[in-house]
């Protein structure tokens, strides 16, 4: 009995039949969209591994800094490269770095985000600094975050006698947490009669199950589809309201479509992966490589005594070539992926021969799926 159950649950994990997924699995509004923010800023209290004076745009921004907060560095020395190295300033302990972060839909003033901070001079080491207070813009050149805090790097760099040991990217660097949201982003979610959603990945089948469901749940033609990306949904008015309503959308539970065949190579690393929609037509395969084994012996060639002869040297190569023995495997028309593993496992290829099989079996015109190479 029990082999008979493991083989039903076999069975069934190879249908066609897919498990519920919730809406907000599936799709999001799309007036909650994120916004990219950057922003230029100084990194100060490194050891050493900043920028130093070489880099001119770092010790402009200090000297444009220090003259916001009153500090005054033209005096008998007017040059600031020659001030910072008098004593005065340690610029090998400031590095000027880009700061980026992502801004959440419906963010509000107060919130906090993380930041990512990037050297972008010359600086070696990010680890122990502490970025001072900087503004992050958006595409519109409109302040909305400033951040300011001290730096989590993870990378590591050491050397010595020559040697160097790097672990991580030591001139990357995260501020959990560090910057503080000072403007909303307009929305239309407040003001529209509809409520827009888009589906994570483009899918006909997927954009219909969801707007079925809603109107199937809440009545017919509150949801209709807009391509196979978007679907519209009418929400109420009131905006307490309209906030529960789309919480009960999200939780939904609908099938979604079945994802196109694909089969991604990674080219680098030999990773194949194969979706379950993949299907050959009849085709046969024979793969093999040949090897060549070229040995070299080199040898000396003495002259018998009192035969006047020269020493010479002398060079015999020995040449081997050799052919696996791989036998043909053959695919009948609409095999699937288990198959296709199956056959592939007995002639005993390897992860590069899997990749050459595949990509001679598209040429062929003989694989249905999109071969995707990374």
């Amino acid at each position: 009995m029990k082999p008979t159950l493991i083989a039903l649950f076999f069975l069934l994990a190879l249908s066609g039949s897919a498990w519920a997924d919730r809406v907000k699995d599936l799709a999001s509004v799309a007036a909650g969209r994120t916004n990219q923010l950057i922003g230029y800023g100084l990194v100060v209290g490194l050891q050493g591994t900043g920028d130093g004076t070489n880099v001119s745009f770092t010790t402009q921004s200090m000297k444009a800094m220090l003259a916001r907060l009153g500090v005054g560095i033209d005096g008998p020395l007017s040059d600031f490269e020659q001030s910072a190295t008098s004593g005065k300033i340690d610029i090998k302990n400031v590095a000027a770095v880009m700061v980026t972060a992502e801004l959440p839909g419906f963010a509000k003033p107060g919130q906090k985000i993380d930041v990512n901070v990037s050297a972008i001079g010359r600086a070696t080491s990010l680890r122990g600094g502490n970025l001072l207070l900087t503004s992050l813009r958006g595409v519109d050149g409109e302040i909305y975050s400033l951040a300011q805090g001290a730096l989590t790097a993870t990378g590591v760099e050491t050397s010595a006698a020559g040697s160097k040991v790097s672990i991580g990217v030591p001139t990357s660097a995260r501020i959990p947490g560090g910057a503080t949201v000072e403007r909303i982003v307009d929305s239309p979610f407040e003001r529209s009669d509809h409520v827009v959603m888009n589906v994570r990945e483009s899918d006909f089948t997927t954009t219909t199950a969801i707007v079925n469901a809603i109107n199937k749940n809440f009545g017919q033609g509150i949801a209709h589809a807009l391509d196979g990306m978007s679907l519209a949904i009418k929400a109420p008015s009131d905006l307490s309201q309209r906030v529960a309503f789309m919480s009960m959308v999200e939780n939904l539970e609908v099938v979604p479509g079945e994802p196109p065949a694909r089969v991604v190579v990674n080219s680098r690393t030999g990773t194949v992966v194969i979706s379950r929609n993949v299907r050959v037509t009849a085709a046969a395969v024979a793969h093999g490589t040949i090897s060549v084994a070229i040995t070299a012996t080199n040898e000396i060639s003495q002259p018998n005594a009192l035969s006047r002869g020269q020493t010479a040297a002398v060079q015999n190569a020995e040449i081997a070539v050799s052919e696996p023995k791989n036998p043909m495997f053959l695919f009948q028309p609409g095999v699937d992926l288990r198959q296709v593993v199956d056959a592939v496992n007995q002639v005993g290829a390897t992860p590069s021969a899997l990749i050459a099989i595949l990509e001679a079996l598209k040429s062929s015109g003989s694989l249905r799926a999109e071969l995707i190479v990374i």
